[in-house]
């Protein structure tokens, strides 16, 4: 961006859109040193900056954050943000979740809508896990 003919080669400032500044410090922070402190109440801003920067590896740390914060009035949410950032260890710690908590969630008014949409997710889940243990034998 800096080196091409793009506009912000000439830029004096170069605005950098829906990322925090906190964030972006952190972000920063993480590509000088390879680690970085996420904390839960930034954690799904970070997330989403390194998913739209490409950063795998804080992208997982921020998942790992996430998940240890994933209870019965969020798993919804939670689930429906692991979508849409691709975020595919938080995808799977929202369905274990679901899994061990089916008794209490079943009595939740939203139930019936989370398990239709996370339904093929957990066959796909365990298609691979059933696939995975045959491949080993």
């Amino acid at each position: 961006m800096l080196d091409g003919v793009y506009r912000e080669k000439e830029a004096k400032d170069i605005p950098i859109p829906n990322i925090k500044w906190v964030v972006f410090e952190l972000m920063m922070i993480f590509i000088y040193t390879g680690t970085v402190d996420v904390n839960l109440d930034l954690a799904q801003d970070l997330l989403r900056a390194a998913d739209q920067y490409l950063l795998d590896e804080l992208k997982e740390s921020c998942e790992c954050v996430i998940a240890k914060d994933i209870f019965l009035e969020n798993v919804s949410q939670l689930y429906e943000f692991s979508e849409s950032m691709n975020a595919m260890s938080l995808k799977r710690a929202c369905i274990f979740f679901l899994l061990e908590q089916f008794d209490k969630l079943r009595l939740k008014p939203w139930y019936s809508r989370l398990m239709c949409r996370i339904a093929p997710d957990v066959i796909e889940f365990f298609r691979s896990l059933l696939a995975s243990g045959i491949d080993k034998k």
